[in-house]
């Protein structure tokens, strides 16, 4: 039986953390070439320091997405973070842009040819997670995590507090009681600020409004330890004071470590890459079973091998939680969703720009656009999720 009475924690990082500042170029690029080309094909990386920015990695794609577009893009992104400091900003950084065509031995694996269908990007495990803690089925700490620095955000662009800087970092550590989430033990969060004279004290009486806002009512008790800014200062931040780099937060990403991640980054990838692709599929079919009460929680695994249209694996594991067979889950999942990174990319419809808003506050547990956006968190496959495991 699984432990019911522990404590855990999970952290999130603002956009305006350095990795998060790359991973936010990377997908801007991904989505520029998208918009141009829905089969464009893209690997981008970022690295960001002092008042540097570094893109490089493979495309193919129109030649309209030329390097100069893609560093003006990179100068819209860090301005609608927030960077005016004076060792990173958006109009005087230096932007150096390094991409080049795409391999042709990768190529010929993943693009469809005679009776070849498309094959996968890359070998690869990928997961998907979802679980009853939240509405969003998600899991408790790493919703809370994302939800204070959203709020801090929200607050910093809209004027409200003026006082805060873009890099910010948040941990929450939830108890819990018979298997469910139940209070917060801890919060720590440190967020950058532009005047050098407010004290740790001083922040904390900024962002505990927020924090009272992001969390359940009766979570915060006199008991909960806080940790704001807890190193005193913290003026520097961004990439002036930390190198950043595309794909270094995907536990931030996901699930907060709360359950398994195959290892491969999401951001500056283009949906044939089932590193992204396939782990959207995988939190889409979780969450659907979960949606569908056949079980409080679900993990989903899928393997690939490069240049192979169909999984290697599909396994499906209800924590022993479950309504229904899992072998027969896993029968159901198939007969529902072709998994080859076509099937995928069709059936979630990836090929379209709606990759840049992913790059902070996870890819998972969020709302579903009109456009689109966040289609992996639909749960259109209840009915019939229902019909075939019943």
């Amino acid at each position: 039986m699984a432990r019911q009475n522990y404590l855990f924690t999970s952290e999130s990082v603002s956009e305006g953390h350095p990795d998060k500042v790359c991973d936010r170029i990377s997908d801007a690029v991904v989505d520029a070439y998208l918009t141009q080309m829905p089969d464009a094909r893209v690997a981008c990386e970022t690295l960001a320091t002092t008042n540097r920015i570094v893109i490089a990695g493979e495309t193919r794609g129109p030649d309209t997405v030329t390097n100069d577009y893609i560093a003006h893009l990179a100068r819209l992104a860090v301005k609608d973070i927030g960077y005016t400091q004076e060792g990173f900003d958006w109009q005087t950084c230096d932007i150096a842009v390094h991409l080049h065509g795409q391999s042709a031995h990768i190529a010929q694996g993943v693009d469809a040819s005679g009776n070849k269908d498309e094959g996968a990007g890359d070998q690869g495990i990928m997961f998907g997670y979802a679980c009853r803690e939240t509405p969003e089925l998600m899991p408790a700490p790493i919703l809370f995590s994302h939800r204070i620095l959203r709020l801090l955000a929200d607050a910093r662009k809209s004027g409200a507090e003026p006082a805060l800087g873009p890099d910010a970092k948040s941990q929450v550590t939830v108890r819990y009681e018979n298997g469910q989430p139940v209070g917060v033990t801890s919060v720590v969060l440190s967020t950058q600020h532009l005047d050098e004279k407010l004290t740790s004290q001083d922040i904390r009486a900024i962002v505990t409004p927020y924090i009272e806002k992001a969390l359940p009512e009766g979570w915060l008790t006199a008991e909960t330890v806080w940790h704001v800014n807890p190193t005193g200062a913290f003026v520097i931040g961004g990439p002036d004071g930390d190198c950043g780099l595309t794909g270094r937060k995907i536990i931030v990403d996901t699930y907060g470590g709360a359950a398994p991640h195959g290892g491969g980054a999401f951001s500056g990838k283009d949906p044939t890459k089932v590193d992204r692709s396939a782990a959207y599929a995988a939190r889409y079919l979780a969450k659907n079973i979960v949606a569908a009460d056949l079980a409080d929680r679900c993990t989903i695994q899928l393997s690939y091998a490069i240049g192979v249209s169909d999984p290697l694996s599909i396994y499906v594991n209800l924590h022993e939680t479950g309504r229904c067979d899992e072998a027969k889950l896993e029968t159901a999942v198939r007969d529902l969703m072709k998994l080859s990174p076509r099937g995928i990319r069709e059936h979630l419809q990836l090929n379209r720009p709606i990759y840049e808003r992913t790059a902070a506050y996870g890819h998972f547990g969020r709302e579903p656009d009109a456009d689109g956006g966040f289609s992996w968190e639909k749960t259109d496959l209840v009915s019939d999720l229902k019909t075939l495991a019943g």
